[in-house]
């Protein structure tokens, strides 16, 4: 009896499995498919390396919208990385148990939270901190990447705690009998072994930061420039899509998926780079 439910299970894994394929393989050529032929259109180098955005008059650089994702996702990395992964660290190693019970279930619901809720913070709470602070208009680069600093937070702390957590007890009881102090076996003997852990939360976090629209769509400003400071508004790849595809047609909207395109690329060679990564640490 117990055969056949092994092998039925073995097929319903298999078909979980390559249903997943499916959906990326299909996700992949209808980006592709529909993104392709626009960038011929319009040029690759005038797509990718072009400095205005005005479909209404043939133009469709999206270098602006480039430059902006990268210093908004930068940005959140300098925020949202440190803080996530020291966060870790004293839930898994330092936070008294009491302690512990509110604040795990506090960090586990800012994973639920949806995006436009973010974005309504973000737009009625550090804007107007943002005008105070520094003037202007609130709605920048540092704006966005502040929030999505506070948006990956989840994703890094909780990946990263059980990376933390998984590294055998021996690799801190070796230090402290070696005389390194708690924190001292925390950080150079714990800490270093779940490295390959901590980066997978942050590339994850990476992930959830260049892939956020709706809320950096409400905070960033939306200025389709590339930003000459931190004070400047911004547009990124996944705000000109959401801002524009309800109301583009025939080479805008193939425009538009092709910026999907280039977003997906930059997403796949961020994987990569973790995948390479990973390997040269494994070896």
């Amino acid at each position: 009896m117990r055969q056949p439910k092994e092998s039925l299970m073995r097929v319903v894994f298999l078909f979980c499995a390559c249903t997943s394929i499916l959906a990326v393989v299909l996700i992949c050529i209808f980006l592709f498919a529909g993104g392709l032929p626009a960038m011929q259109e319009i040029g690759i180098g005038n797509f990718l390396l072009g400095l205005r955005w005005k479909p209404t008059n043939g133009l469709y650089g999206i270098f602006p919208m480039i430059v902006g994702s990268l210093y908004v996702t930068a940005g959140a990395i300098l925020i949202g990385v440190p803080t996530g992964v020291l966060c870790a660290v004293f839930l898994a190693r330092f936070c008294p148990a009491r302690l512990y019970r509110i604040l795990k279930p506090v960090t586990e619901l800012l994973a639920g939270i949806p995006s436009v809720v973010y974005g309504f913070f973000g737009l009625v709470i550090i804007v107007p901190m943002m005008q105070r602070i520094f003037g202007g208009g609130g709605k920048s680069v540092l704006t966005a990447s502040l929030l999505l600093g506070i948006m990956i937070l989840p994703t890094i702390i909780g990946v990263s705690e059980s990376a933390i957590r998984a590294v055998p007890e021996s690799y801190y009881e070796g230090a402290l009998a070696l005389g390194a102090t708690h924190e001292r076996s925390v950080f150079c003997a714990v800490l270093p072994a779940a490295r390959s852990g901590i980066l997978a939360g942050v590339v994850l976090g990476v992930g959830r930061a260049i892939g956020e629209a709706m809320a950096v769509s409400m905070v960033a400003g939306n200025q389709p420039v590339i930003p000459e400071s931190l004070l400047s508004g911004v547009r990124t790849l996944t705000a000109n899509v959401v801002l524009e595809m309800g109301y583009a047609q025939d080479l805008h909207r193939e425009a538009l998926i092709a910026t999907a395109v280039v977003l997906f690329v930059f997403i796949l060679l961020i994987n990569i780079s973790f995948s390479l990564l990973k390997r040269r640490d494994e070896t």
